[in-house]
């Protein structure tokens, strides 16, 4: 079985195929060979990137979504980095795509295969998810729906240039993060996927979401920093 996480149109670029066992399925992934890439073979640049990173239940999918409907589809779009790994997992593993890219339960059951057979091939290629993603970038504004490491906001910027990002980290009590769903995983909870960022910084916004009632606030200044 043959998977290539790369959408239509980019056959011209220059890539390779590693190989690797999963369950006993025998998997190509596509890995593109320079690991920066010249900026014209990117589709359309974003003039501006928001890079949003936080803890497992702390609302980042949330809010991505809820700034993309203030924003409008027309002038932006969500990028998220897991969903080439959630890809390359639902079609060697036969599973729902749609529940894996969700903020569901589903997604849960898989999360630590996903987290060690994807560090292992950034073990190869810090960029090779981050690279994959930006293949589908056609949008003035990309947000970065699920930043989780150094490398990711490395990438991002000896892409694109320091100019073109926005970094927000989102924030939650352990005790409203449990209330949404989040229990400590070993394995999940206290490896680099999710405690990476945490001395990371300065962020251009550090944002607190607990409360329903502050979810217009947080979208605002997301927003004017972004139309900045």
């Amino acid at each position: 079985l043959t998977i290539c996480g790369c959408p239509k149109g980019t056959k011209s670029l220059n890539v390779t195929h590693l190989c690797c066992g999963v369950s006993s399925v025998k998997v190509c992934w596509i890995v593109l060979l320079n690991a920066t890439m010249d900026t014209k073979m990117l589709p359309e640049l974003p003039r501006v990137l928001l890079l949003l990173s936080g803890k497992r239940k702390c609302g980042k999918d949330f809010l991505a979504d809820a700034l993309l409907k203030r924003l409008g589809p027309e002038r932006a779009q969500i990028v998220r980095i897991s969903e080439p790994i959630k890809r390359h997992w639902a079609d060697s593993m036969g599973l729902n795509l749609d529940a894996l890219l969700s903020d569901g339960a589903y997604k849960e059951r898989y999360r630590k295969e996903m987290i060690e057979w994807s560090d292992a091939r950034r073990q190869e290629d810090y960029g090779v998810f981050c690279r994959a993603a930006c293949l589908t970038i056609n949008r003035e504004i990309c947000i970065v729906s699920d930043v989780r490491r150094k490398t990711d906001v490395r990438f991002f910027r000896e892409t694109y240039g320091p100019a073109r990002l926005r970094t927000v980290r989102i924030e939650a009590s352990e005790s409203v993060r449990s209330a949404r769903g989040w229990s400590f995983q070993a394995g999940i909870d206290d490896v680099q996927s999710e405690c990476d960022l945490d001395d990371a910084g300065p962020w251009d916004l550090l944002l607190t979401n607990e409360d329903a009632d502050g979810v217009d606030e947080l979208l605002a200044r997301m927003q004017k920093i972004v139309e900045g």
